[in-house]
């Protein structure tokens, strides 16, 4: 989780898409350039260790866009294959 985050603010689509299932990978993934993001707090985990095959990360993500600031809050699945955890998909709470 942390290293996506870390990809969305350094703008690292490359990465994204290699995290990402591929059941659930989008085609194209463009990243908007006026958004910065600011920090990252992990709510909750469930599942996720060394023998699991899924897990699920629920997180905070704080981001500003211009004078404007705001914060992403995902419930985010993952699931581990070859040994790599990948993305599955989310649930975004409402704003």
């Amino acid at each position: 989780m942390r290293s996506r985050y870390s990809a969305f603010a350094l703008r690292d689509a490359d990465y994204l898409r290699r995290t990402w299932h591929p059941r659930t990978r989008p085609r194209r993934l463009v990243l908007d350039p006026a958004m910065a993001w600011t920090g990252l707090t992990i709510v909750a985990t469930e599942a996720g260790g060394l023998f699991d095959a899924t897990g699920i990360v629920e997180f905070r993500a704080a981001y500003r866009v211009g004078a404007q600031v705001g914060e992403l809050v995902e419930r985010s699945r993952f699931a581990r294959e070859d040994g790599h955890w990948l993305y599955l998909d989310g649930d975004v709470a409402p704003d």
